[in-house]
């Protein structure tokens, strides 16, 4: 499925995400593919993928490195449309976890979050926004885990009651929790 018709397809959960879903709407019918690519300096659509362990009591996170804080793996669209393969794509290259199966393929949280300005690799990289997508997966959490040493400095199956307090991002612990209450309860 490509990036508009995921997103079209995408049911709100909260009145916010409703809000979030027209304003992204909008801003595709302008931006059209160009979404799908950093060059798109204001706002650029990514995809997270969160992890749960079989019996979905912790989620697997990277503790990464420009922001120093536990967040689920994900990235950049860099021209792929289809949002849930970015996100597989991810996680295989963050984590080295290559045996996760999407617990949908509907995208289950979707969310425009902002980014603080920061450095990557000697470069400066303005405020923006990421139009994400964010997609569960379920892996064994007995697999074999490597770090990515550009991204990320740790990898970690963290208990699902723990991630406030591992993961520095308010905006992204609020994602975090949505998407723990529509996947468990």
């Amino acid at each position: 499925m490509n990036l508009l018709q995921s997103i079209w397809a995408y049911r709100p959960y909260t009145m916010e995400e409703e809000k979030e879903k027209q304003v992204i709407l909008e801003f595709l019918e302008k931006s059209g593919d160009q979404i799908l690519f950093r060059t798109s300096h204001f706002a650029h659509a990514t995809a997270t993928a969160m992890v749960f362990n079989d019996k979905k009591d912790k989620v697997l996170m990277i503790k990464h490195n420009i922001f120093d804080t536990w967040a689920c793996v994900g990235g950049h669209a860099d021209g792929e449309g289809n949002l849930l393969s970015v996100a597989l794509k991810e996680l295989q290259e963050e984590t080295g976890v290559i045996a996760a199966v999407p617990h949908s393929k509907d995208i289950l949280s979707l969310d425009i979050l902002s980014v603080t300005a920061h450095y990557k690799r000697g470069e400066y990289v303005p405020n923006h926004l990421h139009i994400n997508a964010t997609f569960a997966f379920i892996a064994d959490e007995r697999v074999s885990l490597r770090i990515k040493e550009d991204e990320n400095s740790d990898v970690a199956w963290i208990p699902v009651k723990e991630i406030e307090s591992h993961c520095k991002e308010k905006e992204f612990v609020k994602v975090y929790k949505k998407i723990i209450e529509k996947i468990i309860y």
